[in-house]
């Protein structure tokens, strides 16, 4: 692994990325890049979920599977894209789903670093991927970096949102953090806001409102959920 792990996710981080599958993916990684293979997001963007939401400043956490395949689309945050991007399908539903939910227009860009830094973790379960591939780097030893990264949040005293889109999410969250009944965190499911899925369930189940309840019934502050212009 060539990405340098933010100080406060380093004692829950290093233990993971110690481990013999790390080292290999590190090295997988390279040999994919030798071989002339274009990995998304560029080196130096992969742990920016990290970077940008401090583990002891969480408050929310989306889980997404893997980054956008599309040249420009990835830059370390699920869901997210950079400024003059377009919008991923997903992406434009969530922000149908926000205007419903809280009376906030569709923002024209689709970067969401402003929730980020705000403490809404936005990781991916896969944190790179190949050129127009989807999925291509599931399996290569993610896993248990992401999920290592999931359960030191689960395993704070500070309440927070855990919001599972789709069944991947929803496993994933199970499985690491065990956010069953009896959680001090409030956890959020529905389908997937894919156009495959929005339709099942998505739409219409209010996520960014239930969140800001539970946050400011226990103390934590709102998110500011618009996003600024630019």
């Amino acid at each position: 692994m060539n990405e340098s792990v933010p100080p406060t996710w380093r004692p829950a981080m290093e233990p993971a990325l110690a481990t013999r599958e790390a080292r290999a993916l590190g090295g997988w990684l390279r040999a994919e890049e030798a071989a002339g293979k274009q990995v998304f997001p560029p080196r130096g963007q992969r742990l920016r979920a990290l970077e940008l939401t401090p583990l002891d400043q969480v408050k929310v956490v989306i889980l997404g599977q893997d980054p956008y395949h599309g040249p420009g689309q990835a830059h370390g945050l699920c869901f997210s894209v950079p400024g003059g991007v377009r919008q991923p399908p997903s992406l434009v539903n969530i922000f149908k789903e926000l205007r419903s939910d809280l009376g906030i227009a569709p923002s024209p860009h689709g970067n969401l670093e402003h929730w980020a830094r705000q403490g809404v973790l936005l990781l991916n379960n896969s944190l790179t991927v190949e050129a127009g591939q989807a999925g291509s780097h599931a399996g290569r030893g993610w896993d248990a970096i992401t999920d290592a990264a999931v359960a030191a949040v689960a395993a704070r005293a500070e309440p927070c949102v855990f919001v599972l889109w789709g069944s991947h999410a929803q496993a994933k969250a199970a499985r690491v953090a065990g956010l069953g009944a009896g959680t001090h965190h409030l956890v959020l499911r529905s389908p997937h806001p894919s156009p495959l899925s929005a339709h099942r369930g998505f739409f219409g189940s209010k996520p960014f409102s239930q969140a800001n309840r539970f946050l400011e019934r226990n103390g934590r502050g709102a998110i500011d959920w618009a996003l600024p212009e630019t």
